[in-house]
């Protein structure tokens, strides 16, 4: 999450909105959005009914849910996703930015 805070204003500046969605509680979700200070808008999910939804996968070997990225046209249209296999398998920004330009 902190590598989308890095580059909010360039996901802005592409009239894009990020959104993050997490299994935790409310009130643990609040708190760290609250110490980092993020931008973007953050859904907790507690009952992970979202989570599985789009099929976002959990290893309990890896600690948990393994991270997904998605990206929804204005239309409401998946135009993008990206399951990964671990934490360190996060796309960078500069991939989803160049992805955004061509939607």
């Amino acid at each position: 999450m902190m590598q989308l805070h890095r580059d909010y204003d360039q996901f802005l500046e592409k009239d894009t909105k990020i959104v993050v969605i997490g299994p935790e509680k409310a009130q643990k979700f609040r708190e760290y959005w609250e110490k980092h200070d993020l931008k973007f808008i953050g859904i907790p999910d507690e009952k992970k009914s979202v989570l599985e939804l789009y099929g976002q996968k959990v290893n309990l070997f890896k600690l948990g849910r393994m991270p997904a990225q998605m990206l929804v046209d204005k239309d409401g249209a998946l135009r993008y996703i990206h399951y990964g296999n671990s934490m360190k398998d996060i796309p960078k920004n500069q991939e989803i930015l160049k992805l955004i330009d061509r939607l």
